[in-house]
């Protein structure tokens, strides 16, 4: 497969793959807008005195992304997946060190109804979510990315059908799957120790 241009997004990726560093210093200010408002929309899910904005946020995942060796990316959406995900562990981490440090203190929470799921909203932990998806990503990677795009990197069902290369009726079939299976997660998690459960996919006719 030939090379793409340099300079371009996925020219860069290409050689972010290879191990050339400088390539996502190069990168990041071409898709600066797409990383802050992903980035904002993180955010919004956090208390309002959160230590961190959006540029800190941003810069905080370029650190920890280029802290890794020979990124290998797809592709421009690919890219926004991980540092959408980056973003998530930075606030998680962020979370946790302050429920370490004030007992009982608020710490970083959604609703399952910001997802939204298919059920009565249940407050979450932010940590309780990343956990949750981690086990998801184990059982069925495609599930898992669904949720990233759309909950995590704010895309459309069809943005996310176009990344992932399926139809748009797949993937909101799909996203319902991902939901409901997190909230049962979540809530077995809760109750004690126990293995993840399967997953059933939803088919068309069903």
């Amino acid at each position: 497969m030939a090379s793409r241009p340099p300079g371009t997004v996925t020219g860069l990726l290409e050689e972010l793959g290879k191990g050339r560093e400088e390539a996502l210093q190069e990168l990041v200010p071409m898709i600066y807008a797409e990383l802050r408002a992903a980035a904002g929309r993180a955010l919004r899910r956090e208390r309002r005195d959160h230590t961190l904005d959006t540029a800190a946020l941003v810069n905080e995942a370029y650190v920890r992304l280029a802290e890794q060796p020979a990124l290998q990316l797809a592709d421009r959406q690919h890219f926004l997946v991980i540092a959408a995900r980056t973003m998530r562990e930075i606030l998680v981490d962020h979370a946790r060190r302050r429920g370490a440090q004030k007992r009982g203190g608020a710490r970083g929470r959604i609703t399952l109804g910001d997802l939204p799921a298919a059920t009565e909203p249940s407050a979450v932990d932010l940590g309780e979510l990343h956990e949750s998806l981690t086990r998801l990503a184990d059982v069925d990677a495609e599930l898992a990315r669904i949720v990233e795009l759309r909950f995590f990197a704010g895309r459309t069902i069809a943005e996310t059908a176009e990344a992932l290369e399926l139809s748009p009726a797949t993937v909101k079939r799909d996203w319902a799957v991902a939901k409901a299976w997190l909230k049962r997660d979540i809530d077995r998690a809760r109750s004690g120790p126990g293995q993840p459960g399967a997953v059933r996919r939803i088919t068309a006719g069903t």
